[in-house]
């Protein structure tokens, strides 16, 4: 005698089942959410030291260009660095938001080692070059 059995497997997922499945997801979502703020967090900072490695290049070639030495008095006429067809071509702007020191004024080319641009982000999201020694 063939015994049968008459229970139906029911097709689909459980509640369980989908609670885990969403669970899972959520938790990749938030992985990738907090991948993405450090990767922005990160470019940020890069685009920012580019910005003062700019300024600085822009001072600095102003400055052999006539003959000023670094970290004397004499200032750079205030709206030859920043402007079309001079050295920047417009004023650089924080990608995170800072601000940075004026170069539309007189800035004096600063000594090696010092910036002639700074972020007011410097301290807080670290907008700073690890090493100035040959800037």
């Amino acid at each position: 005698m063939k015994l049968t059995n008459n229970t139906k497997r029911a097709k689909g997922m459980t509640l369980l089942e989908l609670t885990v499945v969403i669970l899972v997801l959520l938790s990749l979502i938030s992985i990738l959410f907090i991948g993405a703020r450090a990767w922005k967090k990160g470019s940020d900072r890069a685009g920012c030291i580019m910005n003062i490695r700019n300024a600085q290049q822009a001072v600095r070639s102003y400055a052999n260009m006539y003959n000023i030495p670094n970290g004397t008095n004499t200032q750079v006429p205030a709206g030859e660095l920043v402007g079309a067809g001079k050295f920047l071509e417009t004023a650089p702007v924080c990608p995170a938001g800072g601000s940075y020191t004026d170069l539309t004024g007189a800035i004096t080319p600063p000594a090696v080692g010092t910036l002639a641009m700074t972020c007011s982000l410097a301290t807080s999201e670290n907008h700073v070059p690890d090493d100035l020694q040959g800037w």
